[in-house]
């Protein structure tokens, strides 16, 4: 096995293992914040986010589908099989998650840094596999 087989390896288990956590913890319960907590004045950006994620929850449908798209393209990209299939399904996930930080955290430099390292390696494993790709989408 050379070694760029072996970093798409890692690289699936390691996209797959983060967005089957980020999926599950979309069903993890939250506890609520106390009163004192509420109370304080939050800075813009945290009450853009508050409203967004807000949203998203308040469909009460978008909330657990995107926990479920999350699962699904993590668990694909495990199966080493279908993770071409799954780093395509993961690239609007991973694209929104980055633009998310880049416009409403801007100044959270380590997160912005993270997403764009994920989109990045999402990307990544779509070039690998670019042949197949031109084979799918590009037919005469």
């Amino acid at each position: 096995m050379n070694k760029l087989k072996i970093a798409v390896f890692v690289i699936n288990m390691l996209l797959g293992g983060l967005f089957i956590y980020a999926g599950v913890q979309k069903f993890a319960p939250k506890t609520p914040r106390s009163s004192t907590e509420q109370a304080t004045e939050l800075p813009d950006h945290v009450v853009k986010i508050k409203a967004m994620i807000g949203g998203l929850k308040g469909t009460e449908y978008f909330w657990p589908f995107l926990g479920i798209a999350e699962i699904l393209c993590g668990l694909l990209l495990f199966t080493q099989r279908y993770a071409l299939l799954g780093a395509v399904m993961l690239v609007p996930l991973s694209l929104n998650i980055f633009l998310f930080h880049l416009f409403l955290e801007p100044h959270e430099i380590g997160e912005l840094v993270l997403t764009g390292f994920y989109l990045i390696l999402n990307l990544g494993l779509l070039a690998y596999e670019y042949p197949k790709l031109k084979k799918a989408f590009l037919t005469k």
